[in-house]
């Protein structure tokens, strides 16, 4: 409760650094006797507990709990108003319900004042890991960025030479294990490593895999891949990689990659509902 903005504001630094999803909680307004005021902050994690920071007592702290959690899943902002029934009458709403962008829920507390809480999540960025150093592969690692991903280049140490100075990289195609929806892996080898890279995918859990190449080069590969591969993760590399742009130049191709990227991003955000 004795916590600083500042305080606050690194522990946000500390959980964007690790990669961690969170949602920051503000109260920015109170109206009659509350227990936080304007300006009071928590940071909420991925599983609804409070990390950091105080919003109030509990009249308000389970409302702005759920808000926080849906606000992850979605990746969208929520503003909840708490606020005692009378007050929910004269707005004509009842607690559940959303109107003109606002959730209410119903203060419970002594207290009845009524508190407005903005719920903002911050979402680490999906991390795209491209396989290879051929045109298609570092066309990949200038364009995705753009569109939020954060990229890291993986091919054997003789090849890093063609990858851009700062990037992030990996030795070899010994990708990291990571079962997680915002971990995405193209294999942009061209020939060069297809099937070593490929294995690495497969022992890596991302949750899109993609192969640059035609059908037929992935049929073939597919059969060397086999033995020993579970198949689901094998029948889950989408070759040939990206959407049916009719892409002809690598930079075409990985336009229609990031594409497909973006979809399946989205896709998996909208799922999950809205408000």
């Amino acid at each position: 409760m004795g916590m600083s903005v500042r305080d606050i504001m690194d522990r946000v630094a500390e959980l964007k650094s690790a990669g961690e999803p969170f949602a920051l909680a503000t109260v920015v307004r109170t109206v009659s006797v509350t227990a936080a005021k304007a300006g009071a902050k928590a940071v909420i994690l991925a599983d609804g507990s409070i990390s950091d920071g105080w919003i109030g007592g509990g009249c308000a702290r389970g409302a702005v709990l759920k808000a926080a959690r849906e606000a992850i899943a979605d990746g969208q902002p929520r503003l909840v108003s708490v606020s005692p029934e009378d007050v929910l009458k004269e707005r004509g709403v009842t607690a559940g319900d959303i109107k003109d962008g606002v959730k209410y829920a119903r203060n419970l507390c002594p207290s009845q004042g009524t508190m407005d809480i903005f719920v903002e999540p911050v979402l680490p960025k999906p991390a795209l890991t491209v396989c290879g150093t051929s045109p298609v592969a570092l066309a990949l690692l200038e364009i995705a960025p753009r569109f939020g991903f954060a990229v890291i280049g993986c091919s054997p140490v003789a090849e890093h030479l063609a990858y851009p100075a700062e990037l992030r990289r990996i030795e070899g195609y010994d990708l990291p294990k990571i079962a997680t929806d915002s971990h995405y892996v193209v294999v942009a080898t061209q020939g060069k490593g297809d099937e070593a890279a490929l294995r690495g995918v497969l022992a890596s859990d991302a949750g899109f895999t993609a192969f640059v190449g035609s059908r037929r080069k992935m049929a073939s590969l597919r059969a060397a891949l086999q033995p020993g591969s579970p198949q689901d993760r094998l029948d889950a590399i989408q070759a040939p990689a990206g959407l049916d742009l009719g892409a002809i130049t690598p930079d075409e191709i990985a336009l229609s990659i990031v594409a497909a990227m973006i979809r399946h991003r989205r896709s998996g955000q909208r799922s999950t509902g809205g408000m």
